[in-house]
């Protein structure tokens, strides 16, 4: 269906957008999600785990920041035609209600998490978190909460729950949506052990998705835990 309405960012009119995602999007978000799978699982076999000062690192940062916006600017391209509410760029209708759907999934997630971390020890399979504070090193550690906290969940749910969901949804079906979505954005993270984990945050990810119609807060949430779990590493491991 073509319709005259804005665009992804700039919020011009563009008589050419597509309110309803078409296959060839799926196509090209599979590819996208395919590559990046490939990428980071063959990076973790080839490097071992990451060290364990890396969020202390400059080199960490500028790393994460060249990654994220290409895989933004690749994901923008590959649904350059569709509307801002094809891929849920669009304020949720209740305010209100939605940050209470978000911390009810903040809730959900870490008493997963922790539930599934008994069994797993997931959080140290990816080798970020920090084993304390080191205020010698400040600077380069706020460049990397900056990509973490900020930058990461924005780019990574315009790319799962935006323009993945909405091209799973209207591609094979609504119902395929979330759980679709919710493995793709495990296996981006190329971790084995913590995959189950991961799987479970895309999970009520995709549901704050659908209950919401948007993406902004999936992306809050997303920041918030990703906050969380950084603050509790740095506190942790001073005391």
């Amino acid at each position: 269906m073509r319709v005259p309405t804005r665009s992804w960012f700039d919020g011009s009119v563009q008589p050419q957008r597509l309110s309803v995602v078409p296959r060839t999007v799926l196509v090209g978000w599979a590819s996208l999600v395919g590559v990046l799978a490939v990428v980071t699982y063959s990076a973790k076999a080839l490097g071992g785990e990451g060290a364990q000062d890396a969020l202390y690192q400059w080199e960490t940062a500028v790393a994460g920041l060249v990654q994220y916006v290409v895989v933004l600017g690749i994901a923008v391209a590959i649904g350059r035609r569709l509307t801002r509410g094809a891929v849920g760029l669009v304020r949720p209708d209740s305010v209100r209600r939605a940050a209470a759907l978000a911390l009810i999934g903040l809730g959900a997630i870490f008493a997963l998490g922790h539930a599934l971390d008994q069994f797993l020890e997931a959080g140290k399979e990816q080798g970020l978190l920090p084993d304390g504070w080191d205020g010698s090193r400040a600077a380069p550690f706020v460049a990397n909460v900056v990509v973490v906290v900020l930058l990461a969940p924005f780019v990574e749910e315009t790319v799962f729950r935006g323009l993945g969901y909405g091209a799973v949804r209207d591609g094979i079906g609504a119902g395929w949506a979330i759980p679709v979505t919710a493995i793709a954005f495990g296996l981006a993270h190329g971790l084995v052990i913590a995959l189950p984990v991961l799987t479970a945050f895309g999970l009520i990810l995709g549901w704050l998705r659908r209950r919401t119609g948007s993406i902004y807060p999936c992306v809050v949430l997303h920041s918030v835990f990703n906050g969380l779990a950084l603050l509790a590493a740095v506190a942790l491991g001073a005391s």
